[in-house]
């Protein structure tokens, strides 16, 4: 197995798990009280593992892909039997944190391409 093929294993268990969390209609308590928090706990490291998973695509293709991502959970939870709330500010925070991994990306990956 090599290291891609690994990262990208986990991408898909990380995806999974953060999508499955989403679209419950009672998730899980977990320690982190912080709402924001959580989403942007779940979208760095979604990013984080796309980038890994991913080492040749474009980041800017990598972000618009997870903001997407972060939308249409917002929209899928706006069904009413699954009893959670569409908020627009929780994938304000999905996007943030996903452009601030997607700069620091973009700093590592100019370094090693400087070497």
């Amino acid at each position: 197995m090599t290291l891609t093929t690994l990262w990208r294993f986990l991408l898909a268990v990380a995806l999974t798990g953060a999508i499955t969390m989403a679209l419950l209609p009672k998730p899980p308590s977990v320690p982190i009280d912080s709402d924001k928090l959580q989403h942007m706990l779940a979208f760095g490291t979604l990013t984080l593992l796309a980038v890994l998973a991913y080492p040749r695509t474009p980041l800017h293709r990598i972000g618009e892909r997870m903001s997407f991502l972060g939308a249409m959970i917002e929209v899928l939870q706006s069904i009413p039997s699954l009893h959670r709330d569409c908020d627009i500010m929780d994938w304000i925070a999905d996007t943030a944190i996903i452009v601030a991994v997607l700069l620091i990306a973009a700093i590592v990956r100019r370094g090693r391409a400087a070497t």
